[in-house]
């Protein structure tokens, strides 16, 4: 068979790539063209758009670049009707998906989604988008089984696909990664300040600044792929206990005692390898306050979302401090109790999750083919 994928950012990348693979499996002869990154490209998917260049953050942003969006998807709907695909697989993504969704169903072209909008958050009223043009959806979190069943919709829970990939990880987490990078034994607080240069630049200088307090401390930036080295260098100038790696965030994560994440998949990754964190979040002030209006949920990191309450501390917009930083990630540092309580929440958060095989279980259904 032949799929056409598209994935709108580094997150979707990874999970489609695994679900690539799985695909091959059942499939030898199956091809694949995509919208996504360099690992569906290194799957063997022909690579027609990069992540990167569509990736637009807020309310502002998004209409900032309007026209850019709006020719990106008149491209993709000709690139599909060319190449004609026995199906169609989206991934999250779903300003963008949900529009080329219901364009292959008129066509008709098979739609699988993978990886559910957060329409339990806000845009709820997507979901009648979703029954009317998607013939199957694959959801990763266990609440999303219950908030479609509300609306009649009968989705398939796989488990969330980050399970494999930080288990696999863990396999081959090398002990010498601190000695290759010049680190020394000294603790290593993880910096993740997000993969778009427009969050770095709001969040990145607020955990510098907050670093300043800990000398004792090693400070690694998780470096997103899609960003120069010198872009970093515009904030790290003058933090002798700062360090940058690329393409190494599960490996830093493994060799971390605490980490300041920026909301999104991170906060999960990092809960899932066992590290204690504080989540940040500071946006366009309109769009925040646009958000703050729509978002229909209590928290906004996945972790407390999974949990149903607050298991890691979030300082959001005008709570982001320096200070709020500095406290927070001392108690995580330096309260063993409360480390211990966190490490304890982080198992009960790993057993919700369900188990593993999340992309094989998916290529499966994929190749059963019935709708919902």
């Amino acid at each position: 068979m032949n799929y056409y994928i598209i994935a709108g950012e580094a997150s979707g990348d990874l999970h489609a790539a695994n679900l690539i693979k799985e695909i091959k499996k059942l499939d030898s002869a199956s091809k694949f063209r995509c919208w996504g990154g360099d690992l569906m490209q290194q799957q063997g998917a022909t690579l027609v758009k990069h992540y990167r260049d569509l990736a637009f953050m807020g309310f502002i942003e998004v209409i900032a670049n309007l026209k850019t969006i709006l020719r990106n998807i008149d491209f993709c709907k000709k690139d599909i009707l060319e190449n004609r695909p026995d199906a169609l697989i989206l991934v999250d993504y779903p300003g963008f998906n949900l529009r080329i969704a219901k364009f292959a169903t008129e066509n008709g072209i098979k739609v699988f989604y993978y990886i559910s909008p957060q329409i339990w958050a806000w845009k709820q009223s997507r979901v009648h988008d979703i029954k009317k043009y998607v013939d199957r959806m694959f959801v990763i979190l266990p609440f999303e089984k219950e908030f479609y069943k509300k609306f009649d919709c009968d989705v398939d829970f796989v488990g969330h696909p980050l399970l494999d990939a930080i288990e696999a990880n863990k396999l081959i987490t090398d002990d010498s990664w601190k000695q290759q990078n010049s680190f020394d034994d000294t603790p290593i607080v993880a910096l993740l300040p997000g993969s778009r240069k427009q969050e770095i630049s709001t969040m990145l200088p607020l955990m510098l600044s907050a670093a300043a307090s800990f000398k004792e401390i090693q400070f690694v930036i998780a470096g997103a792929p899609s960003v120069a080295n010198e872009f970093y260098e515009t904030f790290t100038r003058g933090y002798d206990h700062v360090a940058i790696v690329y393409n190494q965030t599960y490996q830093l994560l493994s060799h971390s005692k605490a980490a300041l994440v920026t909301s999104g998949t991170a906060t999960l990754e990092t809960a899932l390898f066992g590290v204690p964190e504080v989540v940040c979040y500071k946006g366009n002030m309109i769009s925040y306050q646009i958000a703050k209006r729509l978002i229909k949920v209590e928290y906004i990191s996945l972790v407390n979302l999974v949990m149903k309450r607050e298991v890691v501390k979030e300082l959001i917009q005008h709570e982001l401090t320096v200070e709020n930083l500095t406290k927070e990630l001392k108690g995580l540092l330096y309260d063993e109790a409360k480390r211990k309580t966190l490490l304890n929440d982080y198992k009960e958060l790993q057993n919700m999750l369900g188990g593993g095989g999340a992309s094989a279980k998916t290529a499966q259904l994929i190749k059963q083919k019935p709708s919902f």
